[in-house]
This record gives structure tokens, C-alpha cells and sequence, in this order.
């Protein structure tokens, strides 16, 4: 009898996203809402001009730091070196679907085509 040593199963090939970053998420989105109007979360981020003028302008008078926690929230606006948040296996990931000429809507049971058709 022939005995295997490798295991049998099914396996799927998955992006890590988690370990990609130095920036952890929900640091970034605490510092947000408790620091955001001295923008410190820029700073946080690398974003050190926004950071500075927010600290200067309190925020942009709070309205800056309602908006940046906004865009945080959504991880529209990321940390500066490109990297991805690190979060947790089943934290709150948002992925973003792009749009382009071949992008199809579908409204009930029809389906619209936004560009036109190339013959």
C-alpha cells in the first residue's frame, strides 16, 4: 500500500489584503472623529500639508473634519504610500466597482448598455 503525504482538498487562490499596510483602519477612523479638527488623522496618514492645514484652520472649521470622516469611513482616501488599511479578516472591507464603456445596468428584467455598440 502506498500511503500519501499530501493532503487532498480544494483550494482557492486569495488576495491578501491584510498584512499589505502599515496603517490600521480603525486607528485612522478614531482619530477622525476625536482628533480630525487638528488633523492629526492626516498626519496619521501621511497626508502632512492637509494635516498642517487643517491644524491652522481648525478643520477647516469642522467642516473638514466632517468630510475626511466621510471619506474615511468609505476608504476612499487611503494611507499616502499607496498601501492598502490593515483590517481584520472580517472587518470592514469596501470594494469598489469601477465603471467603464461596457459597463451594463440592470433595471428590473431589461438591461441598458451605457456606450454604444461598435459594429
Amino acid at each position: 500500500a502506498v500511503v500519501s503525504t499530501q493532503s487532498t482538498g480544494y483550494y482557492k487562490e486569495e488576495q491578501c489584503r491584510y498584512v499589505t499596510g502599515k496603517y490600521d483602519y480603525r486607528t485612522a477612523l478614531i482619530l477622525s472623529v476625536f482628533t480630525g479638527m487638528f488633523g492629526i488623522d492626516r498626519f496619521y496618514l501621511g497626508y502632512y500639508a492637509i494635516g498642517l492645514l487643517k491644524f491652522c484652520t481648525f478643520g477647516f472649521f469642522l467642516l473638514g473634519q466632517l468630510v475626511d470622516i466621510i471619506l474615511i469611513a468609505t476608504q476612499t482616501v487611503g494611507p499616502a504610500d499607496g498601501s492598502d488599511y490593515l483590517i481584520s479578516k472580517y472587518g470592514p472591507i469596501l470594494n469598489k466597482v469601477a465603471m467603464e464603456n461596457h459597463t451594463f445596468y440592470q433595471y428590473g428584467s431589461y438591461y441598458f448598455k451605457l456606450a454604444h455598440d461598435e459594429m
